[in-house]
C-alpha cells in the first residue's frame, strides 16, 4: 500500500474503527500529530484491549493502544530483510519507512508473492506459529 492513511494518535478507537470499515482494511498506522509512525492499530486490538475490558471505544485514543517500537522496513530493503522480518517478529504487515516518513505498508501477502513457493510457505508457517 503506498501512502497509507494513518489514524491520529489522539483520535478515537471509535474514530479508527470507522477508518477501518471505511477503507475495508483490519490495520492502520497509528501516526503522531507530526506524522511520525507511532505503532500499528488493527480490528483485534480495539476489540480485545478496548471493548473486552469495558473500556470505552468513544473516549480510548489509538495512541493509548501503541506498545512499544513498531517493527519496520526501511524502503530500500530488499524483501528478504522484510520476510526475516515478518518470521521475527510474526507479523503480516510491516510499516515501510524512508527516512522518518511512513511511505507504504508491505503486506505478507505482498512478499510471498516475491518469492519462492518454499520461501513463502516457511514464511507463512513461521508467522503463524
Amino acid at each position: 500500500t503506498i501512502s497509507p492513511q494513518c489514524i491520529v494518535q489522539n483520535d478515537t478507537l471509535m474514530d479508527a474503527a470507522r477508518l477501518l470499515a471505511s477503507l475495508d482494511v483490519a490495520s492502520l498506522p497509528i501516526c503522531g500529530e507530526d506524522g511520525a509512525l507511532k505503532g500499528m492499530l488493527t480490528d483485534r486490538d480495539i476489540v480485545v484491549k478496548c471493548l473486552a475490558r469495558g473500556r470505552d471505544a468513544a473516549t480510548t485514543t489509538a495512541g493509548s493502544l501503541a506498545e512499544g517500537k513498531p517493527v519496520t522496513i526501511g524502503a530500500d530493503d530488499d524483501v528478504h530483510r522484510a520476510l526475516d522480518k515478518m518470521k521475527h517478529h510474526q507479523v503480516r504487515r510491516l510499516p515501510v519507512i524512508d527516512g522518518d516518513d511512513l511511505v507504504g505498508i508491505i503486506s505478507q501477502a505482498d512478499v510471498v508473492l516475491s518469492v519462492s513457493a518454499a520461501e513463502a510457505g516457511e514464511t507463512v508457517a513461521q508467522i503463524s506459529e
